[in-house]
Order: structure tokens, then C-alpha cells, then sequence
């Protein structure tokens, strides 16, 4: 038997989670290792998901941009546009992130090995690499970030021609005339919202009364206002009775309110499955829950000490930079390093039409722990910049203290959600108070004059 090279880190899986555990056990001068199954690095969720999906989130919203501007020349789509023509630039941009993440992980002197791993012992990890050679590795401590995958309920069968799922809803050739979306996730809520700007008749069905529940319901509102402002229905509290393929061009969805629905194709987007199954969690005595998520504590270890789970094998919300902060986490736990900042002041970035981001405590989560809060709102169209870009239904949001002083959290709907929330973590993670948005300036005409507008609109609320 080969002799096992010893690391102080073995990480498995390169997606966020990953990368970030790995790189953090680098820089506190560890020698690590992580380990990938797949050609590229950055986890197999980014290719097939993350980057496709806002590549052609990308064209949309150019598209939309272009009939904005009809009254200066006439835009008409090709009626034979194929899905590929709107993701022009994926593998450019996927084959950037491949080498920015390897060069990354090479100037920390992290190894990178190739192959499908599971664990031997709590603290040994075997290696099938692609040449069907067998590599040890042990460590002192092991990550296990292996990431998920689409989860297909046995009643809908799921044939990845006319009902798919989120790794096969891109491979369409040309765009349908109709999709139904199942579920109310981040994954649904995106590409419900893509698909709708693109022209498709999009109906999204949902068993809860929102999308997006982890999100300030306020937000979220608008989200669906704006879904169904382009042309999208949007059936909450809804149970799918079945799903069938008319074997002719139709895909038959019956509800158990007893309503029928017809469409081209569907998208199945309930919930993923954690990519567990190789890696022999049983026999070292790794413990999960019954949906097959590792369990953890609120360090992201597991029932074994030295071994940590991070991303989407623990469950939800599965987003690249909840993720991140998990790896981080979990290594600065592992060698003893100050962690820092509360988990909550990561930012959230849910990339739909329009985008919704999230920092610190929502609305209902500071009045549930402090008994009272104060709101603070800014709508987009009360600023100049959005007077000018015509944005219909965005809106910041500011929670304070009953006092109005202590920032609790921001929440934002709207174009360029996903880069203003910056400002709001910014000011959590050096506790500013409210008034700081008032005292300093913001650029004229943009967006970021929210913060003040929301601000004063909040302070003008103090007793």
C-alpha cells in the first residue's frame, strides 16, 4: 500500500465553501490539501448553475434594456433564437473562473488532487484519481464541502427534455413558449424571472405563501409584483397533485385545488440533495439528518471534532457567499482563531429580476429578538437615478433600534440590489449608527442615495 501524505487540512470539494476553508487554513501557514472529483475547480454548482444562469440572466435584461428604448428604434427577437445565442460569453466566463480559482489556490500552496474521495478513518481520506490510482491522504482535520445537487421528487418524472431540472433547464435549444417553475427557492425565483423577461409565459407554484421565506416578506412583495408585472403567475400555497408529459407537446400539471395547468416545458426546483454518497460517512460514523444533510453545530462541525461540514451537504439557504463565510468559519474554529463578526452580517445576493439582497436582521427578526423596531424606506423611484433608469419596483429598507440609532440590518429589491447592500454591511460591520447615512454624501444622481432617503424617512420616525 502507498504511503499516506499528511496534510494539517484535507478539504474535499472546491466549490466556495471549499475554497474558502482551504485558503483561510493556508494563510494561518497550514499545509492543506483539497481534493476535486471534477476537471474544473470551483464546484460543480457554479458551472451548471451559478454562472449560466446569470450569463443568460445577462441577455434579459439587455433585451429588456432594448424595448425601454423603443420610441429610438425598433428591437424585435428572432423567433428562431436559441437558448445557446443568449449565453454567448459562458464559456469565456467560465473558463476565467476555472484559472482565477486555480491560481488562487496555487499561490496559497494549497495541493490540488483530482479524483473521487471518501473517508477511511476520521482522519484519513482515500483518493481514486483519474487514472484509477489510489492516493492516502491524512489529516488532522477534514472539511467536507461536496456540494448538491437537484432533488427529483418519485412522483414527477423528470426526463430532462420537457420536465427539467436546474443542471438541464439550460440545455434547451430554443426558448418555450410556456414553462412552469415548481417550488420558491432561490434557483425558481431566478429563472422564473429570467424566463418571463425573455417572453415566455412563466406560472410559478408554490406551497408556501412567498418565495424566497428566509427574505423579508416586504421585499419579496415586491419581487412578485414586479414577476407579475412582466407577465408571470405567481400560485402560492398551492400542493402539485401530478405531473405528466402529454407524450405530444405538453407538460400536464394538476393541481389538488382541483385547477389544470399546461405548458412546453417545466422546471422542477424543489430543493437539492447533498453529495454525500461516496464518501463512506457512515462506516467513520459522520451523522446526518434524515434528508441526508450532515449535521453540524453552529461551528460547522460534525459529531467527529476533527472533521467540519460547509455549503450545500448542510442544507440551506446553499448560497456562494453564505457558503464562503461557512468555510472560513470553520477553520478559524478548527485552529483556535478569532471568528469575528456575527454570521448575520453576511450578505445574501439573490440574483432574480429584479435582484433582492439581504444584510444583518430582517424587519421580523429584530422585532422577534428585541420586542421593537424602527423601518426606515427609500422606494427607487423617489431618487433621481431611478426616476432616469425607470425602475419600477425597487425599494431599500433600513432596521434600526426602537431608538432609531443602532443599524440592525439592511434589505434591498431592485436593480443593482447585489452591489448597494455593500454599503449597508459596511456600516454593520463598523457599527454605525442610522445618522451616519445622513451625515455623508452620496454620489448625484445614484442609486446609493437610498441609504439617505430610507435614513431620514426612518429618523423622521423617532419619538
Amino acid at each position: 500500500m502507498n504511503p499516506a501524505h499528511s496534510y494539517d487540512i484535507v478539504v474535499i470539494g472546491s466549490g466556495p465553501g471549499g475554497q474558502k476553508a482551504a485558503v483561510q487554513g493556508a494563510k494561518a501557514g497550514k499545509r492543506v490539501a483539497v481534493v476535486e472529483r471534477d476537471r474544473k475547480i470551483g464546484g460543480s454548482c457554479v458551472y451548471q448553475g451559478t454562472i449560466p444562469s446569470k450569463t443568460l440572466r445577462e441577455s434579459a435584461l439587455t433585451i429588456v434594456s432594448l424595448k425601454r428604448r423603443a420610441g429610438i428604434f425598433e428591437f424585435k427577437m428572432r423567433e428562431d433564437l436559441e437558448v445557446a445565442n443568449l449565453m454567448q460569453s459562458l464559456d469565456q466566463v467560465t473558463n476565467a473562473h476555472h484559472e482565477f480559482i486555480g491560481g488562487h489556490l496555487a499561490e496559497n500552496n494549497i495541493d490540488l488532487f483530482h479524483g473521487r474521495a471518501n473517508l477511511v478513518t476520521k482522519n484519513e481520506v482515500q483518493v481514486m484519481k483519474i487514472d484509477g490510482s489510489i492516493l492516502r491522504l491524512q489529516a488532522k482535520i477534514i472539511v467536507l464541502a461536496t456540494g448538491s445537487r437537484p432533488r427529483t421528487p418519485p412522483d414527477i418524472p423528470v426526463d430532462h427534455e420537457n420536465i427539467l431540472d436546474s443542471d438541464s433547464i439550460l440545455r434547451m435549444i430554443y426558448l418555450p413558449r410556456s414553462l412552469t417553475v415548481l417550488g420558491g427557492g432561490v434557483i425558481a425565483s431566478e429563472y422564473a424571472s429570467i424566463f418571463s423577461l425573455l417572453g415566455v409565459e412563466v406560472t410559478m407554484i408554490d406551497r408556501a405563501p412567498r418565495p424566497l421565506m428566509f427574505l423579508d416578506s416586504e421585499i419579496t412583495e415586491k419581487f412578485v409584483h414586479s414577476f407579475k408585472r412582466h407577465g408571470g403567475r405567481y400560485k402560492a400555497g398551492q400542493t402539485v397533485g401530478s405531473v405528466e408529459w402529454d407524450g405530444v407537446s405538453q407538460v400536464v400539471t394538476r393541481l389538488e385545488s382541483g385547477e389544470t395547468i399546461r405548458s412546453d416545458k417545466m422546471l422542477v426546483a424543489l430543493g437539492r440533495l447533498a453529495n454525500t454518497e461516496s464518501l463512506n460517512l457512515e462506516k467513520v460514523g459522520v451523522k446526518q439528518n434524515n434528508y441526508g444533510q450532515i449535521l453540524t453545530n453552529e461551528n460547522y462541525q460534525t459529531n467527529l471534532p476533527n472533521i467540519y461540514a460547509v455549503g450545500d451537504v448542510i442544507g440551506p439557504p446553499a448560497l456562494a457567499s453564505c457558503s464562503m463565510e461557512q468555510g472560513r468559519r470553520a477553520i478559524c474554529h478548527a485552529l483556535g482563531i478569532e471568528i469575528g463578526h456575527p454570521f448575520e452580517i453576511v450578505p445574501m445576493g439573490i440574483y432574480a429580476v429584479p435582484e433582492l439582497s439581504s444584510v444583518g436582521l430582517t424587519e421580523e427578526q429584530a422585532r422577534e429578538k428585541y420586542g421593537c423596531a424602527l423601518v426606515g424606506r427609500a422606494k427607487f423611484d423617489e431618487v433621481a437615478r431611478g426616476q432616469i433608469a425607470g425602475i419600477a419596483d425597487g425599494l431599500l429598507k433600513l432596521v434600526s433600534d426602537s431608538k432609531g440609532e443602532k443599524l440592525l440590518g439592511v434589505q434591498i429589491v431592485g436593480d443593482g440590489a447585489n452591489d448597494l447592500i455593500h454599503v449597508g454591511e459596511m456600516a454593520l460591520l463598523g457599527d454605525f449608527e442610522v445618522k451616519v447615512f445622513v451625515e455623508n454624501l452620496f454620489n448625484f444622481p445614484t442609486l446609493g442615495e437610498a441609504y439617505r432617503v430610507a435614513a431620514l424617512n426612518l429618523l423622521n420616525k423617532v419619538t
